[in-house]
């Protein structure tokens, strides 16, 4: 005897398990816990995008999950960003910017990357901090 399962208008696919974790090496390729320089497209439209600094999380099905970095300090229009959707944290300075400026990551916007996107490792995050972004950014991944 065959069941059959009612069809769902509006399936929950389930997302694949995965955890931010911190395995940096210096091997040329992009690994958790190094920023690195990809292409990411713009939320507002995807067709468009910017070279930008991204912190890698893990790699999953071949996609880098990473979050976006920025030297724009959101310390000064953090209530406008908010309201916006968009939750940011400070993770100071590193090599993956020349002019080595505080850099913050948006914590709430999950990049998938496809690894051919990354133009040049930047650095490694200190895993101290690392662990504070994986931290701050769980609630809303």
């Amino acid at each position: 005897m065959r069941l059959s399962l009612p069809r769902l208008r509006n399936p929950i696919v389930p997302r694949l398990r995965w955890r931010p974790r911190w395995a940096p090496r210096p091997d040329g390729h992009p690994d958790p816990g190094e920023v690195v320089w990809a292409w990411v497209p713009y939320e507002d439209d995807p067709s468009r995008g910017k070279d930008r600094p991204v912190l890698v999380l893990d790699v999953e099905a071949g996609e880098l999950l990473a979050l976006q970095l920025t030297s724009k300090d959101h310390d000064r229009d953090a209530d406008q960003e908010r309201q916006a959707g968009r939750v940011w944290m400070d993770v100071g300075s590193g090599d993956w910017d020349r002019q080595r400026r505080p850099s913050e990551v948006r914590l709430n916007r999950l990049l998938r990357l496809d690894p051919t996107s990354v133009r040049r490792e930047g650095a490694t995050l200190p895993r101290e901090t690392f662990d504070a972004v994986a931290a701050a950014s769980a609630p809303y991944l």
